[in-house]
């Protein structure tokens, strides 16, 4: 049976965790996909919703554990064949 991952209350505990551990070792199922935003945004659009859809995103992007704005632009970036939600 493999061992259960520590949670870590810095990034720092967590990167010394994972230069020592042997991660073969750790039952890493529970982890999560995490997205690092790397390239800068230059242009800023408004966009006119209805409030029915706007909360609808909320309450998506906040199931995602991102704001919702990041969630919108993934979900564009998905739907012109990038990579998304």
């Amino acid at each position: 049976m493999k061992r259960t991952v520590a949670t870590f209350k810095t990034d720092k505990e967590a990167e010394d965790f994972v230069a020592k551990a042997d991660l073969t070792e750790y039952d890493l199922s529970g982890g999560q996909v995490v997205r690092f935003e790397l390239r800068p945004k230059d242009k800023t659009v408004s966009l006119r919703l209805p409030e029915q859809l706007l909360n609808a995103v909320r309450r998506q992007a906040e199931k995602a554990g991102m704001p919702y704005q990041r969630y919108i632009r993934m979900a564009l970036e998905k739907a012109v064949g990038g990579t998304g939600p």
